[in-house]
């Protein structure tokens, strides 16, 4: 599933970062620690993975 915001995917690719051990769990504020806690490491790869263009900032713009 691809990311729907330019923000959904910066904060996948920060949890998947703690997944991985590059960055501390204890960093990650908000959405990103929510997606650290609940999601597999696939599946931020997929959110993560998802190209900028085209994508709003935010979910609602």
């Amino acid at each position: 599933m691809p990311a729907r915001s330019k923000a959904q995917q910066r904060a996948a690719g920060a949890a998947l970062s703690a997944k991985r051990g590059e960055t501390k769990p204890s960093e990650l504020q908000g959405a990103s620690r929510e997606m650290y806690d609940t999601m597999s490491e696939e599946e931020l790869e997929d959110y993560a993975s998802t190209p900028h263009d085209g994508l709003p900032e935010h979910k609602g713009d």
